[in-house]
């Protein structure tokens, strides 16, 4: 059974690397509520913030990274709360501010966000470099690109004033819903993968994956921007 889920999870994440294209997706009925709301659309926006998380797999495969080795209650709290706060100041401040970032380079430096995970989670710092960056300091720096990539795809979009602050407020919480629904699926599969056998040989092979998802990332966005 703890075997099944394992492939289970790795056949999850190689599914999100298979997807590139598709990051960060809107579908055309989204992109033109997006285009035409008026005024506060709480509701909506909440929804939108939600889909965004959920489907958002470089966002999500940070995240994996980052709860993998947490064992404790209160420790995911704290990694989690890191990463949120992170995200939060850069999605509102860069919408509201208006703060012009390329898109395909923050979306190069998010995947890198995911190699970084990975070879930390694998004890690349300590074998090769022979230290150990601070985790918390890395989440919390990482979640700040995040949030700009959040804000970046907002900004494509040049939401009407207003209500901004309301609809980015509840895009934002959608955010926060999303990412807890996620993480609550993966801290299951990973509770329960840890009661295998198996656990040690299939988490390096996780992590491996995560850091060639990583690669692949940072690879297509950078391809993107030399192109454009």
């Amino acid at each position: 059974m703890n075997t099944r889920i394992a492939r289970c999870s790795i056949a999850l994440l190689l599914a999100f690397a298979s997807t590139l294209a598709l990051a960060h997706g809107v579908d055309d009925n989204t992109r033109t509520f997006l285009q035409q709301n008026t005024g506060v659309q709480f509701v909506p926006f909440l929804y939108i913030g939600a889909k965004h998380m959920i489907t958002g797999y470089d966002h999500l495969l940070f995240l994996v990274g980052v709860i993998f080795f947490l064992y404790r209650s209160r420790e995911v709290l704290l990694y989690v709360s890191l990463f949120t706060l992170g995200h939060s100041i850069t999605l509102m401040s860069g919408v509201l501010a208006n703060i012009q970032v390329n898109a395909y380079l923050i979306d190069a430096i998010i995947g890198l966000s995911v190699l970084y995970k990975g070879f930390d989670n694998l004890g690349g710092f300590k074998r090769l470099l022979g230290f150990q960056p601070d985790t918390r300091l890395a989440v919390l720096i990482f979640g700040l690109f995040h949030g700009f990539g959040l804000a970046t795809k907002l900004q494509e979009f040049h939401i009407p004033e207003d209500g901004l602050l309301t609809n980015l407020i509840a895009f934002n919480i959608g955010v926060e819903l999303g990412q807890f629904a996620a993480l609550g699926l993966i801290l299951i599969l990973i509770s329960a993968w840890r009661h295998s056998a198996t656990f040690s040989r299939f988490a390096v092979l996780t992590n491996t994956l995560l850091m060639a998802s990583g690669v692949m990332l940072t690879g297509y966005q950078l391809t993107g921007y030399f192109s454009s």
